[in-house]
């Protein structure tokens, strides 16, 4: 790749006067010497897949294996349907299908990981729902979630995207960074105005734990999904306007990296802290386990 942090992105768009998403095809199609045609069939299959998650999310049952979680991307797109919401419409769409995404993953379902699997529902409840609101074609879409990993691919090469590693920052907040940076360019914003969308989001999640009670992706990762996307959107909203980051958002990237690094073990994706680790956590954690010993004793 001829860019490694963001500033290096905008700078190659202005001067070859492309976008981010076009510039992530020719620089992805030069690395892996794929042609171009093929590296977007690719990626459009996996916004197929996206599309199925949330259809399946909205429309089948995605009740966990563990009985945690399930049916609440359902709840919220009845809730919308029927009247008023507080947050508004556009947000609870997109908060119902990032919901539905990640409850398909926690009962087994067919997801993209973007970045991962404890994220998945960001980027596909911002597109999906954008794509019914504003009408765009699935080409469009595409193209956006290219912009998405060009992202995507500076934050994961100067910090983290996993949990395990820099806490729920890296996953969800890499997602919201990926998701609100793509949705500007998606409403033909400026990719300077993008790269601001990502700072602007990834502020507002520099020290968020990784704390999964009984170590599941299930909870808080499936609502943190739900409200991620509606920061992606508020933080899109700010960049369009002509919010810019006051700290470049390379910086935001290193300080995401200075954070996790200190973060204590507990509370990157270890289940020995934060909610994890409240009495209703620790309830829950012990019924699954006595339920999975007598499931054992039983076969």
């Amino acid at each position: 790749m001829r860019f490694s942090h963001l500033h290096e992105i905008s700078a190659l768009c202005a001067e070859e006067s492309t976008t981010i998403g076009r510039l992530m095809i020719q620089e992805q199609a030069q690395e892996t010497n794929t042609p171009e045609e093929e590296i977007f069939r690719q990626m459009s299959d996996y916004y197929e897949v996206m599309k199925e998650a949330v259809h399946r999310g909205q429309t089948q049952d995605t009740v966990s294996r563990s009985g945690l979680t399930g049916g609440d991307g359902k709840r919220l797109a009845e809730y919308l349907r029927a009247g008023e919401t507080c947050s508004g419409d556009a947000s609870a769409l997109a908060m119902a299908y990032a919901l539905s995404v990640s409850e398909v993953n926690a009962s087994m379902g067919r997801i993209v990981a973007t970045p991962t699997a404890g994220s998945c529902g960001v980027i596909p409840g911002v597109f999906i729902s954008a794509q019914e609101r504003f009408g765009w074609d699935d080409e469009h879409m595409v193209r956006g979630l290219f912009a998405a990993g060009a992202i995507g691919y500076v934050i994961a090469n100067n910090s983290f995207i996993s949990g395990a590693e820099g806490g729920c920052q890296a996953e969800i907040g890499s997602a919201i960074g990926m998701a609100a940076g793509a949705m500007v360019e998606l409403r033909s914003g400026t990719p300077e105005q993008a790269i601001h969308a990502v700072g602007l989001a990834l502020k507002n999640t520099l020290g968020l734990i990784c704390d999964p009670v009984a170590g599941l992706v299930e909870i808080p990762c499936i609502v943190r999904n739900g409200l991620g996307a509606v920061t992606a959107l508020a933080a899109a909203d700010m960049a369009l306007a002509g919010v810019r980051s006051a700290i470049p958002s390379d910086e935001v990237i290193d300080v995401m990296l200075e954070v996790g690094s200190a973060m204590p073990s507990k509370h990157r994706e270890t289940a020995k802290g934060g909610l994890a680790q409240t009495p209703t956590g620790k309830r829950l954690t012990e019924s699954l386990t006595r339920n999975a010993s007598t499931k054992n004793k039983k076969s």
